[in-house]
């Protein structure tokens, strides 16, 4: 296994998402089309767990906390595991970031939370506000923000500094059909500030694996299936191909070619895992070493397709 430091802590190269893990709103069978129990995802988790692979990504709002009781009821008995969830802050809702945290941490089997996200950058300081007195109770041992712009995450460091504290991390969609953070001078903002930036969608929901395309499209009616229509997987082919004829050069598939690419590019990306091979593709992600000209032709065949996915929660970030 391969590590990052996050604030003087060691942690995975590589973190896993459990976004489509149970059902519900925001839940695995909404976005994705997929229907995993906790006696389908077992196997998945020891094989992860075995190799290394102990920071795990969850939301409250994945399934409005059935991915938690999911990873929770793993976890039980682990003490080794790290684990990283969020707050989701809501327009026009009364909320509660203590009461959500407290119901995460029954969930996770936790009695304090690893990584603690503000998922999105509604209101900043008043949520950088609230997590605060958590972080100071150790509820919370690292906080972090995710989809907040270059002028947001200033102002949540600057708020957390005031209080003796610091963000450890950036969670922003990344990927190589969507590379606003990088553009925006947010990932050089992080390296210098040592913060660690982690990249969600590098497989952009698995239309960068190539398991998917026109003849074999994602399932209708679920988010991704609109989000990569047939006509979007037809102009995305070329970039597919680009990544095959690289990973046939190092005897390996697209996916751990995404995810190689993200590791170059100075970032953690959040691996979503439901099936064993998907732990066997990160572990040949971390030892693959993409060479100048891979990367370059990457990036052209992704720019080539005239293709920018910005989830429907998301705004750009760039000033």
């Amino acid at each position: 296994m391969k590590y990052v430091t996050m604030k003087n802590d060691k942690i995975p190269a590589i973190a896993l998402g459990t976004w489509s893990w149970g059902t519900g709103v925001n839940g695995g069978d909404r976005v994705f089309g997929n229907n995993y129990t906790a006696e389908d995802l077992r196997p998945v988790y020891e094989k992860a767990v075995k190799h290394g692979f102990t920071l795990w990504d969850t939301a409250a709002v994945y399934g409005y906390g059935a991915s938690e009781t999911i990873l929770g009821h793993f976890i039980k008995e682990e003490q080794d595991i790290l684990i990283s969830t969020k707050f989701t802050p809501f327009d026009g809702q009364e909320q509660n970031m203590r009461k959500s945290l407290k119901e995460s941490m029954e969930r996770l089997c936790r009695e304090n939370i690893d990584l603690y996200w503000i998922h999105n950058p509604r209101n900043v300081e008043k949520w950088i506000q609230e997590i605060i007195p958590l972080a100071k109770e150790n509820k919370i041992k690292h906080i972090g923000v995710s989809n907040h712009n270059l002028d947001e995450l200033k102002l949540a460091v600057s708020i957390l500094e005031n209080e003796g504290l610091e963000l450890a991390a950036v969670q922003n969609h990344y990927s190589l059909l969507y590379r606003e953070s990088e553009e925006a001078g947010i990932i050089d903002w992080c390296n210098d500030n040592h913060i660690v930036f982690f990249s969600y969608m590098v497989l952009e929901q698995g239309a960068l694996t190539g398991k998917y395309n026109a003849n074999h499209p994602f399932q209708s009616n679920t988010r991704r299936g609109e989000a990569f229509s047939i006509e979007t997987l037809r102009k995305l082919q070329n970039l597919i191909n680009v990544m095959s004829e690289i990973g046939d050069k190092y005897k390996v598939g697209p996916a751990p070619v995404a995810m190689a690419w993200s590791l170059v590019k100075g970032t953690v990306p959040i691996i979503g895992v439901t099936k064993e091979a998907h732990i066997d593709d990160a572990l040949t992600a971390i030892t693959l070493t993409l060479e100048k000209k891979d990367i370059h032709d990457l990036e052209h065949a992704a720019m080539e397709t005239g293709i920018s996915v910005r989830g429907a929660w998301e705004k750009s970030i760039k000033k």
